[in-house]
């Protein structure tokens, strides 16, 4: 998850500035709204989880000692993934999706020390792919979503230069086992936020690990390439509205010959006090996720950065491989959006996207259940809420308004030709403001 913890510190002026977040309701927009077609049987509903955040029973990792040293919120058994993975699998095939994306743990695999499997941890993932595959649905590995084993912090993590080798050594045993179920491919999620992570929280030298991390993901592309030619592999872009090229040009740039497709992660629009890129891995917060639940989110500005990726991708599928909205502490935004709301108007502007000529191939919602938001259970993001604070003992799953309209979305495969967003839709320059919006008119074409 997230890039967004460096906009956290102006998350209260965002939440307020009425200047980008036109108000809420149902009265038809000034502007004409466009009709949207609805897609095919071919496009891939799914939802997102990863290792870490939902599993518990965690092993020793970077993240344990974060957490300890830190003072962060308990970690605990976060939503207890790992006893309750069968029952959660079942309520995503119960929507209708047929993509179910997970994380498998490097620090589960490998807890004591190189060269050295747990036959327990593959055992898990085992069961897990199994029930993913036998409720129909296509898994979406991600092979590095942030967490490594304590045993690599000790010999200092991303600076050690010994990091790729056992890194890869690992991943590769992760490709060789499931291979076979021919998954899509996230090699590590969201690289950018990953760095600046590990240099706030571990002192990382920033370039030595973006050096790394792109030596990584490139070598095991090459590898999954070898196994099987046809495989679809991508590393997922935590897209930052108004400072994208500042923050993720650069990684982007020296990975894009090896991006099957363009795995996009999209949540926030343009801050109303937009941070400094000058120093990005610095600019994080080093505190949990509070306040992202304020942050701006104008659904619109999906489609402008859709149509970004499209332009430097062009002809190369897109996915968006997390979106979703987070709720604090599972109450009610300020500004009166709800979930259901939100998941509408995007898949409308997904819809306008795709006819506007976006080769758009699937969509994930972040997340099926809610989960550990990287120091804090206060940020709620699933479709269905689990209180793990106020009730660690039930871990019950609880559904959101959002359930019944996702499951609808996905039997008609979008929302009506004919609706209207609840928001109306305010200029590129306002959600994000890149080059490309001044290609863009002051609100979105009606589709031909």
């Amino acid at each position: 998850m997230r890039t967004w913890t460096r906009q956290v510190t102006s998350a209260v002026a965002a939440s307020m500035a009425v200047l980008l977040v036109p108000s809420v309701g149902t009265a038809a927009p000034p502007w004409p709204v466009a009709g949207a077609p609805a897609f095919g049987p071919e496009f891939l509903w799914g939802v997102a989880a990863s290792g870490f955040q939902s599993e518990g029973h965690a092993p020793d990792s970077n993240w344990m000692r974060y957490i300890a040293d830190r003072g962060l919120e308990p970690y605990e058994n976060s939503i207890d993934f790992y006893d309750r993975y069968a029952s959660d699998i079942d309520l995503a095939k119960s929507l209708g999706v047929k993509v179910f994306r997970i994380g498998i743990e490097w620090a589960r695999l490998q807890p004591t020390g190189p060269n050295q499997w747990d036959a327990d941890g593959f055992a898990f993932y085992d069961k897990v792919v199994a029930k993913i595959v036998a409720a129909r649905m296509r898994p979406m590995i991600t092979l590095d979503h942030w967490v490594y084993p304590g045993w690599a912090f000790e010999k200092g993590g991303w600076d050690s230069d010994s990091m790729v080798s056992h890194w890869l050594a690992n991943m590769k045993k992760v490709v060789d086992r499931y291979d076979g179920r021919d998954p899509l491919w996230v090699t590590i999620n969201e690289p950018v936020a990953y760095i600046m992570h590990e240099v706030v929280k571990n002192e990382t030298n920033q370039q030595v690990m973006e050096d790394r991390v792109v030596e990584a993901h490139n070598a095991i592309y090459d590898y999954i390439h070898d196994k099987r030619p046809t495989a679809k592999v991508t590393s997922n872009v935590a897209y930052v509205a108004g400072e994208d090229e500042q923050v993720n040009g650069q990684v982007v740039a020296k990975i894009r010959d090896r991006l099957d497709y363009i795995g996009l992660d999209y949540y926030f629009a343009r801050s109303a006090t937009p941070s400094s890129v000058s120093t990005p891995a610095r600019a994080i917060a080093d505190s949990p996720l509070s306040g992202i639940s304020q942050l701006t989110v104008r659904a619109e500005g999906i489609y402008y950065a859709l149509k970004r990726y499209s332009g430097l991708f062009p002809g190369k599928p897109l996915y968006v491989v997390e979106n979703g909205m987070p709720i604090e502490d599972g109450g009610t935004r300020l500004d009166g959006y709800t979930r259901s709301d939100h998941l509408r108007d995007t898949v409308y502007w997904l819809q306008r996207a795709k006819a506007d000529g976006v080769s758009l191939m699937g969509y994930n919602y972040w997340s099926i259940t809610d989960n550990y938001e990287w120091g804090s259970y206060s940020p709620r993001f699933g479709l269905y809420q689990v209180d793990v604070v106020g009730k660690p003992d039930a871990l019950e799953r609880k559904a959101t308004d959002a359930v019944p309209t996702y499951t609808t979305i996905i039997a008609e495969g979008g929302v009506p030709d004919g609706y209207q967003p609840t928001r109306e839709a305010a200029p590129c320059e306002a959600v994000d403001s890149y080059a490309g919006c001044a290609g863009l008119p002051s609100t979105p074409p009606p589709s031909s």
